[in-house]
């Protein structure tokens, strides 16, 4: 009962300093407003595009590899002569893996004529990507579909000119209307749309599917060299979900290099790219912003923190005879160390609380304004609560031990 009392003593007389002292106060609860809005905004930040980022990477899969020319290597150590001279993936490697690999779902050939125009009857619509897939494309990838179907197996295998395109797309051609059955001219040739997939919103890695079209790899070779570099030709292998990523790798490096009739001990003419590898550098990128929030907000509250101390001097002078009264009357040291403790901390979390105010302020302009999600996570709100009540502790414990230190007779008499 005592602490609680204490508590809200110390709360009614942080607010009474407030009250009496506004711009004094303001002025030093501006140091940790500032520096909690700082650290908790870097964070959400973090956290949102961290979601956003992760959302994309999952798209591809966490048991999906990719067999590309080039690794996906981040950084300023980049040896691209290494890799400029290796063979682009190929039909003959696709079919090969394809026949001998045993832990796999789906594997799939794909290449992507970028920036394309679609076009049907007077309207267009420009900077389609054309991707051109083998038939087990639908089981590498995660498709969804608002209206139709993904190819049979004999569409695919036969050269038959369908086409399944994107919410963008269909919107942009068809304005609404319904898509499945009418014909659109790609490439040069009339195909007919047999599905559009749901539309997904934008992808900051560029995975949406909602500005693509998907035409089947067969009927794609008479169009354009699906092997030339141009057209960005790569093999995506899913694994099984039973088996493990570092079995269904190992399984497809070795086949890779038996394939490409690589020697013992020569270096690979291939990548094999995952997604482990994209979020491993958005770890990296994210602890060094993290940091750097840290770095930018903690000089902030440093400078709060002097100022609360500053205020918790002024109000242990302003009150000494108060306190001589009180430990003239019975009052114990850690009563007095413990209200003007309190007293810290409650300025703190009201400077802190303001700072987590704007921060959803914020968050709310640009969920409703610039129609950008911001994620304002609930353990962000607490560790704003508990950097506030910490700075507190830190800043109020001199003044609050030198106030519980006064000769009671010296401090009535001041």
């Amino acid at each position: 009962m005592m602490i609680i009392r204490l508590i809200g003593e110390s709360f009614r007389f942080a607010a009474d300093a407030l009250r009496q002292n506004k711009l004094r106060t303001m002025l030093s609860l501006l140091g940790i407003t500032i520096g909690i809005f700082t650290i908790i905004s870097v964070f959400s930040a973090v956290d949102t595009l961290r979601y956003k980022l992760q959302s994309s990477v999952d798209k591809l899969g966490s048991n999906t590899l990719f067999v590309q020319k080039w690794p996906w290597i981040f950084g300023g150590d980049f040896q691209w002569w290494k890799f400029v001279n290796r063979p682009q993936p190929t039909m003959r490697d696709y079919n090969a893996l394809r026949d001998r690999l045993e832990h796999v779902d789906g594997i799939s050939f794909e290449a992507t004529a970028a920036n394309r125009t679609l076009k049907y009857r007077s309207g267009s619509v420009e900077g389609v990507n054309v991707m051109a897939v083998s038939p087990d494309f639908n089981k590498t990838w995660t498709l969804d579909f608002q209206e139709g179907r993904y190819f049979t197996e004999s569409e695919g295998r036969s050269a038959s000119p369908v086409i399944i395109i994107g919410a963008e797309v269909a919107n942009g051609l068809f304005d609404g209307e319904s898509a499945i059955g009418k014909q659109i001219k790609v490439l040069g040739r009339r195909m007919t749309v047999v599905g559009v997939f749901k539309k997904e919103g934008d992808d900051m890695l560029g995975m949406s599917q909602d500005n693509n079209a998907v035409i089947p790899l067969v009927y794609a070779k008479g169009l354009f060299d699906i092997e030339n570099e141009q057209y960005q030709p790569q093999i995506t292998v899913r694994g099984k979900e039973s088996v493990g990523l570092e079995e269904v790798e190992s399984e497809l490096y070795g086949t890779m290099r038996s394939i490409r009739k690589i020697r013992p001990g020569a270096e690979d003419d291939f990548s094999l790219n995952k997604t482990t590898m994209l979020s491993n550098q958005l770890d990296i990128m994210f602890k060094m912003v993290n940091i750097a929030g840290w770095v930018i907000g903690g000089f902030s509250i440093l400078v709060g923190g002097f100022g609360i101390a500053n205020i918790m001097f002024v109000s242990v002078k302003e009150r000494t005879n108060i306190i001589g009264i009180q430990k003239s009357l019975g009052a114990k040291n850690y009563f007095i160390l413990l209200q003007f403790m309190f007293e810290a901390i409650a300025l703190c979390l009201m400077g802190g609380l303001l700072g987590l105010l704007l921060v959803f302020m914020v968050t709310q302009a640009f969920t409703h304004l610039a129609d950008f999600e911001i994620i304002l996570d609930i353990n962000n709100v607490i560790m704003g609560i508990s950097i506030s009540v910490i700075i507190g502790a830190i800043s109020g414990f001199w003044p609050a031990f030198s106030a519980s230190r006064l000769d009671p007779v010296e401090a009535i008499r001041s």
